[in-house]
């Protein structure tokens, strides 16, 4: 399965490396060229024991990359993650979306037909039908579903709570 991921924060590099040692492709792609470059060098900008030992492996095998490119990283892709960060605003501590919005309009333009779109970032209830309608308006045409599928990994124990949830959450109306 051809797999993108759309932010390489904790979550994004965390699911990213764990989908391809299953065997997916997966291409990640993050807007911030600072990031990409680390990871280009081999750093990884979050701490995980055990991850870049499982980045190089896949990297090497082919099945994972990284870019800058969101509408790259998406042509092609069966499923598509949004993993970027949605920190508490100033203010009214409410989410902080603006990535989320980002992201789905640079991806939209290259979205494949009958692709699915997951939320794994932490955002308000009915986001993810916020995203749908948002998509719609601006493909029309396009044949696709968005589901909200949150990440609990831990921090220090992401690879293991990746690999062996104690739950597993996914929403959706398609």
């Amino acid at each position: 399965m051809r797999i993108a991921i759309i932010g390489v924060g904790y979550v994004g590099l965390v699911s990213g490396a764990c989908l391809a040692d299953a065997g997916h492709h997966v291409a990640c792609a993050d807007s911030d060229a600072e990031v990409i470059a680390l990871i280009d060098q081999g750093q990884m900008p979050v701490f995980e024991p055990g991850l870049a030992a499982l980045f190089t492996k896949n990297r090497q095998a082919g099945r994972l990359s990284f870019g800058s490119d969101i509408t790259a990283a998406v042509k092609g892709a069966d499923i598509v993650c949004i993993a970027v960060e949605t920190p508490a605003r100033r203010g009214d501590r409410n989410a902080d979306l603006s990535l989320v919005w980002e992201a789905a309009e640079l991806m939209a333009g290259a979205l494949p037909q009958g692709c699915v779109i997951a939320i794994k970032s932490t955002v308000p209830v009915g986001t993810a039908d916020d995203v749908e309608q948002f998509i719609r308006e601006l493909q029309p045409a396009l044949d696709f579903a968005v589901v909200s599928n949150p990440e609990f990994c831990r921090e220090g124990a992401g690879l293991h709570d990746f690999r062996h949830p104690d739950r597993i959450v996914i929403g959706s109306s398609d």
